[in-house]
């Protein structure tokens, strides 16, 4: 019996990702999408990867050229990450099943080679760690 906290040992790859309603992305795409993962492009980095600035079609999710289409948020994740592949592939599944109006929406994904990426909605006021965590300057008197 499983620990009831303990997530289910996922399935074979191409079963999980085939089933969920996410867009299966190349890395080329998403290359295209946020300008071959340019500094300029970049929205912000952290111990799991960094996070670019990309465009998409909004009908057909195909890269799209910048300023054109549906911005989203690219998440290129470290290959050193503390995450396994097997983690990995699991929370990909549920991230795709979650639909609420306070989570940022999980577009898509890229599993190709080491590169593992997630496409996530465009949040054009930046991150809730930004608000709740933002410095606050104090005069001293």
């Amino acid at each position: 019996m499983r620990d009831r906290n303990e997530l289910p040992t996922p399935r074979i790859e191409g079963e999980i990702l085939s089933s969920s309603n996410l867009k299966a992305f190349t890395f080329n795409d998403l290359k295209n999408a946020t300008k071959n993962f340019r500094p300029d492009s970049l929205l912000g980095e952290g111990g799991f990867g960094h996070v670019y600035k990309g465009w998409i079609d909004e009908h057909t999710l195909a890269p799209s050229r910048p300023g054109s289409g549906m911005v989203v948020a690219v998440k290129k994740l470290k290959p050193e990450g503390f995450q396994g592949h097997k983690e990995w592939l699991t929370e990909v599944d549920y991230l795709g099943q979650l639909h609420h109006k306070n989570l940022v929406k999980l577009i898509g994904y890229c599993s190709d080679g080491d590169n593992r990426l997630l496409v996530y909605e465009f949040m054009p006021k930046g991150s809730l760690e930004n608000h709740l965590f933002r410095s606050v300057c104090f005069i001293s008197m």
